[in-house]
């Protein structure tokens, strides 16, 4: 829309100007108004009269401007000066006018209370980002050990599995060390899956990325979880989402995700439930939802469970679904959780349509 001309004359004044303005419009209006009245009482000398008035309005009008400059232009300028200091990083300038005891004072105060404050939150966030920083380099450093523990380990256990496998053979079967050995077995294969789990977390593989039909990749891993729960009453119930296109993504990356998530909450219901999961589309987003009727999740542990080795059961390593939230977020996805004790858990993966966007997330509509 453009503007009258005297609409943007007027818009580019200064503020000091239209400050007097009326003023001079006032002035102007009674000395006419008194030329009128001197000339028709006939006074004598009128016109010196008038000159008189006009000096002295001039004079009023040069000294109020110069105690708005004191009082107003200088705070304004000052501060100015301190806002272009701000912006530039400098969060120690601070404006001298809140010494004055009025209310242009008393915005001086809060202004530098506001920066004194940014100057505080500065701090804590380069604190909070040092400690995060030193955080990140022990757990790197705690990864390369345990995935050079991890290589150390797994050749003389898989040796140790092959002696075992050959000597449970050769027991006969009436012999009461056929189960001892059964549980050697069972322990072995637990070690084993707890060193795939440090070596995939220390040393994740990169995605393979093409499109695929992302509702095969959530049934293959409902397959496969269906022959955990064969000896119990839960079932896992899958709905894939009609006219769902084709996704870019790692098929056995996302399918080892839903199978973790869908172990999970067969192993939060104690005895019978169902562990549901839904496809759809949403915006430029492939969702995949997987609830279960399990315990829950307290909500003090539920802004932790993303973070490695933490897990609230008596086994496991606590990262699987930290292994997870990277994949999901390395097909610039995430996930959502939403739980409460008794009443079960769900989990909602946003993945784009189009795959990640320069290797970073995008955001998913809530």
């Amino acid at each position: 829309m453009t503007l009258p001309p005297i609409v943007r004359w007027a818009t580019g004044i200064r503020w000091q100007w239209k400050v007097f303005i009326p003023i001079f419009a006032v002035m102007l209006a009674s000395l006419i108004g008194m030329a009128a009245m001197l000339r028709t009482l006939e006074v004598l000398h009128a016109q010196w009269i008038l000159v008189a008035v006009v000096a002295f309005a001039i004079l009023l009008s040069f000294v109020l401007l110069s105690v708005l400059l004191v009082l107003i232009e200088q705070p304004l300028q000052e501060l100015m000066d301190t806002i272009s200091r701000v912006g530039r990083g400098d969060l120690t300038a601070r404006v001298d006018f809140a010494k004055r005891e009025d209310d242009i004072g008393g915005l001086g105060r809060q202004f530098n209370e506001m920066v004194q404050t940014l100057q505080q939150n500065r701090a804590e966030i380069e604190e909070l980002h040092h400690r995060e920083m030193l955080r990140a380099e022990h757990l790197a450093t705690l990864g390369e050990l345990a995935a050079g523990l991890a290589h150390e380990i797994r050749n003389p256990l898989a040796g140790i599995a092959g002696v075992v496998d050959v000597m449970s053979k050769e027991l006969p079967d009436s012999s009461p060390s056929r189960a001892v050995m059964g549980d050697v077995q069972k322990e072995v294969l637990r070690i084993q899956n707890i060193l795939n789990d440090l070596l995939s977390y220390s040393r994740p593989r990169p995605p393979n990325f093409h499109p695929a039909d992302l509702n095969n990749t959530v049934e293959q891993a409902v397959l496969l979880a269906r022959q955990q729960v064969l000896t119990k009453p839960v079932q896992v119930l899958f709905a894939p989402g009609a006219s769902l296109p084709k996704v870019l993504h790692d098929p056995a990356l996302i399918q080892q995700v839903i199978l973790n998530l869908l172990l999970n909450g067969i192993q939060a219901i104690p005895s019978a439930g169902k562990v549901e999961v839904h496809t759809a589309l949403e915006l430029d987003f492939a969702v995949v939802r997987v609830s279960d009727t399990g315990r829950g999740i307290a909500p003090d542990a539920l802004s932790k469970i993303f973070k490695p080795f933490f897990t609230t059961r008596s086994e496991g390593t606590g990262l699987g679904l930290s292994l997870a939230n990277g994949i999901v977020q390395s097909h610039g996805g995430r996930i959502e959780v939403s739980s409460a004790p008794q009443k079960g858990t769900q989990f909602k993966i946003w993945l784009p349509l189009a795959g990640p966007q320069n290797g970073k997330p995008k955001s998913a509509a809530k």
